[in-house]
């Protein structure tokens, strides 16, 4: 995981019970580039970040966050 950013999709979609295909598909990426920022394996660009804000009516900062 990347020791600088956390984030919490998979929370996300589970409580809204998505899979990451069909958050991949609701956000116009890959099931891999969902798996890739679950894991924080890939950083995403702003783009992304905001489109998964959008998708979950949520601020970027309540998905993802620096770590100390």
């Amino acid at each position: 995981m990347n020791e600088e950013l956390d984030n919490h999709i998979a929370k996300l979609r589970s409580r809204t019970k998505l899979s990451q295909q069909e958050l991949a598909d609701a956000i116009g990426v890959s099931r891999k580039t969902i798996s890739t920022i679950e894991t924080g394996r890939f950083t995403p660009s702003v783009v992304i970040a905001l489109k998964l804000a959008r998708h979950f009516e949520l601020p970027v900062e309540k998905i993802f966050e620096l770590l100390d």
